[in-house]
C-alpha cells in the first residue's frame, strides 16, 4: 500500500476523532504493506494528556504484535509528532515517520506546542528514524479548519 493510502487512513481517523469531540490528529502504523494500528487523539476522551494519536497507535501496534519493538514499521501522522511522540517512535524502533502539517501549524491552531522539529530531534538525539514532512499537506491542513469550525472544541 503506498504512503498516501496510509496517510489517508490517518486523516480518516483524525476526522473520526474530531466527530467524537477530540482534536484533529490521527496516526497510522504500517508494516510490510499492511496497516497495523490506526488511531486518533484521545486526550479529552481519556483525560490523559499523553494520549496523542501516535502514542495510542504505538500502544495498539505493540499490543497487536506482542512486542515493544516495532522495527520494520513506519508511522504516518497528520501533524509532525511532538517531542514526546517522536521519542516514543524512536524507542519503539519505528524506522520512518511521515507527517502532513508541521508543529507550527498546530501551534497556529492554538495548541501548546514545543517548537522542536522531528528533524532536529533525530539529529540532536542521533536517532536513526527517517523523517519526511509535508505528505499530503493540504489535506492534513484542512483538518485544523474542520476542528476550529466545531462548536465546543477544546485545545490543550
Amino acid at each position: 500500500m503506498p504512503d498516501k493510502e496510509f496517510m489517508r487512513k490517518a486523516i480518516d481517523k483524525a476526522r473520526q476523532g474530531i466527530a467524537n469531540g477530540q482534536t484533529p490528529f490521527g496516526a497510522c502504523i504500517a508494516r510490510n504493506g499492511d496497516a497495523i494500528a490506526c488511531e486518533h487523539n484521545r486526550v479529552w476522551e481519556t483525560t490523559d494528556i499523553t494520549a496523542h494519536a501516535e502514542i495510542v497507535a504505538i500502544r495498539e501496534a505493540c499490543r497487536k504484535l506482542g512486542t515493544v519493538d516495532l522495527s520494520g514499521c513506519d508511522i504516518y501522522a497528520t501533524t509532525e509528532p511532538c517531542p514526546m511522540c517522536f521519542s516514543a517512535i524512536h524507542w519503539a524502533r519505528i524506522g520512518r515517520v511521515f507527517f502532513g502539517t508541521d508543529i507550527a501549524d498546530a501551534r497556529d491552531a492554538g495548541f501548546n506546542e514545543i517548537s522542536v522539529s522531528n528533524s532536529d530531534m533525530a539529529r540532536l538525539g542521533r536517532s536513526p528514524v527517517k523523517v519526511t514532512g509535508g505528505l499530503m499537506r493540504e489535506e492534513n491542513l484542512a483538518l485544523f479548519g474542520e476542528f476550529l469550525a466545531r462548536p465546543g472544541k477544546k485545545v490543550y
